[in-house]
């Protein structure tokens, strides 16, 4: 599954102090961070006034808000309080991402379309009331001249109206209205799962650059000792001055990298602070292993088959469609409905002296005789945009299988190097350390030593990377096939649950028995609710 959705910048929510935090110890140093004041400021320029014609007219006003289900652990939380655990991590982001939070609402936006759509089979009461005024001047034939009327009257009126049969109009609009809910359901679990796995790569990234700044101060420690001693040994006329301007030029070289890495690690705070909603604890545990609930790459595809919030968003967007298809047909046809109205007027429209009461009940059969093709041409406009939703779920099916086979290689891969790596860096200290020696006895030169410094520093780093990238791919790995949520991740922990609004809000309005007849009825002249079969001829 791909990662398209952008999550919004949690940094919006936080206070200043929030910010702060950030320069706890991937501060570059003080040499590095110094900025020209030339730079910040320009000598005699003074601040234009902002226009504030469609800007704001002022920093942001903050107002810090969470849902009533939110558990209080989380809630209660200051935005400034540091992040201590991997679980911590994803709790906050889980339960407070301004993205997450917004998908949430947009389903339970959603949740109200069924009611709308079923209420469409229940009987509608409306009402009329006028007051006005009327005058006529009319020619008299007998009496000749003209006769002229003017005067007041009110009238009340109440209508009632009840559908009995649409030819599929009122099944097509329940389907349009539960698919529409299906989708939104699906977007929800692809925003979940982009932010869980967003708070894991945060995570699993800041603990990667913070050992990488770690490994690059101490090589620049390692290489200011060598420096120092080979500077010692000029002066005893044990090594020659190239010999410690070769120490030197890679101790320069060293302090630009350190200064490089405060710089990656300084990102990867406030890329943590954007994907958790607060800053990291200074020391950080590792985060706890994932599980698998696949064993091998022809497993991994059938979940995703089953479990892919993308596949499932391609399916509800092709069954939108295919109410749509439904209801332009079925406008096509007749439909008969129950009327009836009860009036209560003047019986002259001049004045209101005498009164009269109107009973009216009647059976009405009404559509469409000929409209030179229009709805016709939309039937067909309908038939070819469900065409083109039900290709896309073979698109969807290819792409997602793609990511799963990409995800499931860089895991496998990363997995496989890691003890070659770490087997890699012990043995590039031994060297690096049997050379120190080799060096003072005069077996190795001062370049030579500096060459397997480089490659324990290359070696250290890249089994540093190996072990973030690997639980980052297995985390991708779990997010293409459907499985990095939740209720995977800590079963027992409690979630955000969808059917419990759904479950509240579906029979808003609706009367029992009768609409629920009719819409049965009724769907028997529209299409079906399964999910349409894959025709990619390299689908299976």
């Amino acid at each position: 599954m791909a990662m398209t959705r952008i999550a919004l910048l949690s940094a919006v929510l936080l206070a200043g102090a929030s910010h702060s935090a950030l320069a706890q110890d991937a501060s570059p140093p003080e040499e590095a961070a110094a900025i020209p004041a030339s730079i910040i400021a320009r000598p005699g320029a003074d601040a234009a006034p902002r226009a504030a014609l469609d800007g704001p007219s002022g920093p942001p006003f903050y107002q810090p808000d969470l849902p009533r289900k939110t558990p209080d652990s989380v809630a209660d939380a200051g935005p400034t309080q540091p992040v201590g655990s991997f679980v911590d991590a994803l709790d906050r982001a889980y339960w407070s991402h301004p993205a997450l939070l917004a998908a949430r609402a947009r389903l339970r936006s959603a949740d109200y379309l069924l009611p709308q759509a079923r209420a469409e089979a229940g009987p509608k009461l409306g009402y009329e009331v006028s007051y006005g005024y009327r005058r006529t001047n009319a020619e008299s034939a007998f009496l000749g001249g003209w006769r002229k009327s003017s005067g007041w009257s009110s009238a009340a009126a109440a209508v009632l109206t009840q559908p009995v049969f649409t030819f599929g109009r009122l099944g097509a609009a329940d389907r349009n209205a539960q698919a529409r809910i299906a989708f939104e359901r699906a977007g929800l679990r692809s925003a979940e799962q982009e932010t869980l796995f967003n708070a894991i790569a945060a995570y699993a990234g800041l603990l990667r650059d913070r050992s990488a700044l770690d490994i690059y101060r101490e090589d620049l420690e390692l290489l200011e000792r060598s420096f120092s001693q080979n500077t010692a040994r000029f002066v005893r006329r044990e090594v020659t001055s190239s010999d410690v301007q070769q120490v030197e030029t890679r101790v320069e070289q060293s302090r630009a990298q350190l200064a490089t890495a405060h710089r990656t690690a300084a990102n990867a705070e406030a890329r943590f602070l954007s994907a958790i909603g607060a800053p990291a604890d200074t020391d950080l545990p590792a985060p706890n292993p994932l599980a698998m609930p696949v064993r091998t790459l022809e497993e991994a595809y059938a979940h995703a088959e089953q479990n892919s919030p993308v596949l499932a968003a391609a399916h509800a967007r092709e069954r939108i469609s295919r109410a749509g298809m439904d209801a332009a047909r079925s406008a096509m046809m007749p439909r008969v409905d129950l009327r009836g109205r009860a009036e209560y007027g003047s019986v002259s429209p001049y004045n209101d002296s005498l009164r009269e009461t109107n009973l009216q009940g009647e059976v009405v059969v009404s559509g469409p005789i000929f409209n030179s093709g229009q709805l016709r041409a939309r039937v067909e406009e309908a038939q070819a945009a469900n065409d083109a939703d039900w290709r896309l779920i073979d698109q969807a099916l290819r792409e997602n299988r793609v990511e799963v086979a990409e995800s499931w290689n860089e895991w496998l891969t990363q997995t496989a190097i890691i003890d070659n790596l770490k087997a890699s860096a012990a043995a590039a200290r031994l060297a690096y350390e049997g050379a120190l020696l080799q060096e003072k006895a005069g077996f190795r030169t001062t370049l030579d030593v500096l060459n397997l410094e480089r490659e324990l520093l290359v070696a250290r780093i890249n089994y540093n990377a190996a072990t973030a990238n690997a639980y980052i791919a297995q985390a991708r790995l779990l997010a293409a096939i459907g499985a990095l949520d939740r209720d995977w991740l800590f079963p027992d922990a409690p979630a955000h649950d969808p059917d419990r609004h759904f479950d509240r809000t579906k029979h808003d309005g609706a009367l029992p028995v009768v609409p629920a007849l009719l819409r049965n009825f009724d769907a028997l002249f529209s299409g079906g609710r399964r999910d349409r079969p894959v025709r990619d001829p390299a689908g299976p």
